[in-house]
């Protein structure tokens, strides 16, 4: 065993006395001082202990001061410490038995040497007993995490310290049905808010532009061959700021302005940046939509090999962000194939389905798999792009310097911690109970009333067609934010109302799922669902079932 031990002036004799001790049991002793009783800032000397601890180069820490009450106070502000002031044995065995502590404080004044040692025994004796406390110690983890990234805020600017909190009580107590949100683990909170974002780092791994970057380099060099290993990629880019800007760089770097592009209409579930008037893509290149059979609602490919038989695409453009059905992947490079077009899919709804196999995988058939590293990846904001060897220097150089400057290293550090996230068996059973909620909850939203499009689903979202309700999609939206149930209106394929009102809403299961909710839960959200939306214009109903979501949610932390 290994024990680092500290003290100020005031207790400097005891520490001494405790190393001896400690030694005589051949114990491994590291004195991080005080090295005489003049005074001293006993803040320094339990920081470099808890530190020890924290980082786990020793296995325990002693530290004394006059009265042992600002060492744990400061060793209590590290991670993983658990300081515990202890004026006699039977304190020390229970705080090792039932808190776990790992850093024993004494009081230099009113602890006699001899008590001390007692002290000292019955925490070396003593071993943590879990059960019901390991619950109770992981409590006092996720307080501290909870709070840790706030404190500076709290102080620099109490107003944005308040909308964090507003937020963070929305979250908690919201059923979050957005079917592009999700919620982070707590590692990919705390590297995206690391100091990684202090650094510039144009260009690319050993080639930047700038000096210091070697640490940002290896975090980056990782990123990319986690995310290579996850979608057995040739070649990953992950320097996109956002999706959009991933389209983007691929967009331009294989086709000229004017050039045409076949892909999904955004009416019938495409995305805004396949070819939208009012986005870049629809502004610079000749776009050609393709849509889903109004019979079956699903796309309709004989009519995809028609329109690429006509107008020669050069790029066939894949994905959706509003369609709950598999998508064909093999059958559209056949498509592109024929017309001598590249095949680019975009996955960013689907990314973390695939991920798992529980989606079938774009990157053998497209020669450009682009992505959003939040959505199903449950990472931060941002983008990626996956392609064929051949095709990397073009898109490298397309990024930066052709559309971006300085990369985000946080970012890229936290999407490294994602793709490691997303790399374990946890993640595949986490994305099969995804696609088991939502299939779960589209049957029991099903009704007279209220229609599936395309009849269900087999990924993570579903559209809600609203229509025999007499409620709008934005109506319906209304309601259930009254109700702590956040969805978006989204229009159906062959809306009649405008987008802004929409005949439908759309609904995904990633962040529920990320709660540890399972098919249950997803029968009693879509009775919270139904209620709301047949009480649209009953505030008391919306307000009843607000406080039935939040006895939902209490149940559920996130984390």
């Amino acid at each position: 065993m290994k024990i680092a031990i500290g003290s100020d002036h005031g207790g400097f004799a005891l520490k001494t006395r405790i190393a001896e001790i400690l030694m005589d049991k051949g114990i491994t002793v590291e004195d991080l001082g005080c090295n005489s009783a003049d005074s001293v800032d006993y803040p320094d000397y339990a920081a470099a202990v808890a530190e020890e601890v924290s980082n786990a180069t020793v296995d325990q820490g002693i530290i004394v001061c006059t009265t042992g009450i600002g060492v744990s106070m400061t060793a209590n502000k590290f991670p993983r410490v658990r300081a515990a002031l202890c004026l006699n044995a039977e304190m020390a065995s229970m705080t090792r038995q039932h808190n776990n502590a790992n850093v024993l404080c004494l009081s230099g004044k009113f602890t006699p040497e001899a008590e001390a040692e007692a002290i000292l025994e019955a925490w070396l004796s003593s071993e943590f007993e879990g059960g019901r406390h390991e619950r109770r110690v992981m409590k006092i983890k996720d307080y501290a995490s909870e709070t840790a990234g706030t404190i500076a805020v709290y102080d620099a600017d109490p107003e944005i310290y308040a909308l964090l909190k507003k937020e963070d009580q929305r979250q908690k107590e919201n059923l979050e049905l957005i079917a592009s949100e999700n919620i982070v683990s707590k590692a990919v909170r705390e590297v995206a808010g690391s100091r990684m974002t202090n650094k510039y780092a144009e260009g690319y791994p050993a080639k930047r532009w700038y000096n210091g970057c070697e640490w940002v380099d290896e975090a980056e060099r990782l990123a990319i061959d986690r995310a290579k290993e996850l979608f057995g990629a040739e070649h990953a880019n992950v320097q996109p700021h956002h999706g959009s800007g991933a389209n983007m760089a691929v967009y331009y770097a294989m086709l000229n302005p004017g050039d045409t592009i076949l892909a999904m209409s955004l009416a019938e579930g495409g995305h805004l940046t396949h070819g939208h008037p009012m986005n870049f893509s629809g502004r610079f290149f000749n776009v050609v939509p393709y849509g889903v059979d109004k019979e079956t609602e699903q796309i309709d490919y004989d009519n995809v090999q028609a329109l690429a038989d006509k107008h020669k695409p050069k790029m066939l453009v894949a994905g959706a962000s509003a369609y709950s059905r598999i998508i064909d992947f093999k059958r559209l490079r056949k498509i592109a194939d024929s017309c001598g077009a590249y095949l680019m899919v975009d996955m960013a709804h689907i990314a973390g389905l695939v991920a798992a196999g529980c989606h079938p995988n774009p990157v053998p058939y497209a020669e450009f798999v682009t992505t959003t590293t939040h959505k199903t990846l449950r990472g931060p904001r941002g983008g990626m792009i996956l392609c064929q060897e051949k095709f990397a220097a073009d898109i490298d150089k397309q990024v930066f310097p052709g559309i971006q400057g300085g990369p985000l290293m946080h970012t890229i550090a936290a999407k490294a911690v994602c793709f490691h996230e997303d790399l374990q068996p946890s993640f595949k059973q986490y994305q099969q109970q995804v696609v088991k909620n939502a299939q779960a909850l589209a049957a029991a939203l099903e009704d007279d009333d209220i229609r599936l499009v395309s009849g269900g689903t087999d990924n993570h979202l579903m559209l809600v067609d609203l229509t025999k309700t007499g409620v709008t999609g934005k109506d319906a939206a209304i309601a259930l934010d009254k109700a702590a149930i956040t969805v978006n209106k989204n229009a159906i394929p062959f809306d009649t109302k405008s987008p802004f009102v929409t005949s439908g809403i759309r609904i995904g299961t990633p962040a529920v799922t990320t709660r540890g909710m399972k098919e249950a839960e997803m029968e009693k959200i879509a009775e919270f669902i139904k209620r709301a939306i047949r009480h649209a214009d009953n505030d008391a109903v919306l307000a009843q079932i607000k406080e039935e979501v939040i006895a939902l949610t209490a149940q559920f932390p996130i984390p």
